[in-house]
């Protein structure tokens, strides 16, 4: 069996053995707008590689060989392809997205592209299902600000965290129905489930940011979730 096909096992078995209650927890609604998905592929790759974004943010996230990364609404992977080399053929990279059609694609990609150390995975609105403590860095690039329950989005999504790993969001400061998020709007939802900013940093050109946060608090029931005021 193939390293990646292990790989995929690993993550299918991890996810599926993560929630098993039948109650569904009641998490806070959030006090803001949330922007529609409208494009699965954000902006051109050539217009994105010309200003060095990818580049910029793997570097500031600490990237290196060996690590298990995750590129939550990867889209069509524009982050996924590039992470592949640079965690190398140790490393492991998990692209997931929660639209049927866009997942295929990707997957096509990741195969077209023989990137063995890839693995693409469906997820929900509401819980990207992750293996738990599996990651090193959860990255969040142009998306967050879609995310329609972000407390229990969070929530779950933190458990998929090793003890040192870090979230690694890029957005842009604006307004959510302009399609970004402002910092301290985003500070405070994350702070709200645990997660501390460790810093943020303006990146490539106009409104972009980059922000990296680890856990720093244990996870709260859903009930005591305190949402953030727009």
């Amino acid at each position: 069996m193939s390293t990646r096909a292990i790989f995929a096992l690993i993550l299918v078995a991890g996810a599926g053995g993560c929630r098993q209650s039948s109650q569904q927890p009641q998490f806070p609604n959030a006090h803001r707008e949330v922007a529609p998905i409208v494009n699965d592929s954000f902006s051109t790759e050539d217009a994105r590689d010309r200003v060095g974004e990818a580049e910029q943010v793997i570097s500031l996230a600490g990237i290196q060989a060996g690590m298990s990364v995750a590129d939550i609404g990867a889209g069509e992977g524009y982050y996924t392809v590039r992470l592949a080399p640079v965690v190398g053929p140790k490393g492991r990279v998990l692209a997931e997205d929660i639209v049927p059609d866009v997942e295929d694609r990707l997957a096509q990609r990741v195969h077209r592209e023989n990137l063995d150390n890839v693995a693409v995975k469906l997820g929900e609105p509401d819980d990207p299902m992750l293996p738990s403590k599996s990651f090193d860095r959860i990255f969040m690039v142009h998306m967050y600000h879609e995310v329609q329950s972000p407390y229990a989005f969070l929530w779950h999504m933190r458990e998929a965290l090793k003890p040192d790993g870090q979230v690694i969001v890029v957005d842009a400061n604006r307004p959510t129905k302009r399609h970004g998020i402002e910092p301290r709007l985003l500070e405070c939802e994350f702070a709200a489930v645990g997660l501390k900013l460790v810093n943020t940093v303006p990146i490539s050109e106009g409104e972009n940011y980059f922000a990296a946060f680890r856990i720093a608090a244990p996870r709260q029931a859903p009930d005591q979730i305190k949402a953030c005021a727009s």
